[in-house]
């Protein structure tokens, strides 16, 4: 029996002209199936797609942003970075200066002291100089005393008269 169903399929059956019923059962099976189908897979499939769609496009409107950023950032870094050299140099200019006016000051200190080391000197040569000089003075007078005296005894032993001379002198310095 089993070979008389097949024959009869095999024989009834023509995909190219098929009867009424297949066509018609297949025709609501295929559209059920694919109402199903639609509502099933295609909406969760349209809504992944769509989901990954927008996923895409965020993580590509984030790497503009984070691009823009970035650029942003890097500006900003060169910026800073300009600042920090013109700093570098204003310090580097105003310890150039600053050197220069301590060692300038320094010279200046230098020059005074050695001015007034120099004036201290000159000073305590006057000094030692004037000094000297009434020591000499001193002892040149002292033995012009001395030497006169020798004289004046020797001239006044023999004669009154110079005794008498030298007494007006004597007086005459007491009074001036």
């Amino acid at each position: 029996m089993n070979s008389f169903f097949y024959s009869i399929l095999l024989v009834d059956f023509s995909p190219l002209k098929p009867d009424f019923g297949l066509l018609f059962w297949s025709s609501v099976f295929f559209l059920l199936f694919w109402f199903l189908i639609g509502k099933m897979a295609f909406k969760p499939i349209v809504k992944a797609l769509k989901d990954r769609q927008d996923e895409i496009q965020s993580s590509l409107d984030a790497a503009k942003d984070a691009r823009a950023e970035m650029s942003n950032l890097k500006a900003e870094n060169e910026k800073i970075l300009a600042e920090a050299r013109e700093e570098k140099m204003n310090i580097i200019k105003e310890a150039k200066e600053s050197a220069t006016i301590v060692i300038a000051e320094a010279r200046d200190k230098a020059k005074e002291e050695a001015q007034r080391l120099l004036q201290q000197a000159n000073l305590d040569i006057e000094n030692a100089k004037k000094a000297a000089m009434v020591d000499v003075k001193n002892e040149i007078g002292k033995m012009a005393l001395q030497i006169a005296e020798k004289v004046i005894r020797k001239e006044l032993a023999d004669k009154p008269a110079n005794v008498d001379y030298v007494n007006k002198l004597v007086n005459e310095v007491k009074d001036n």
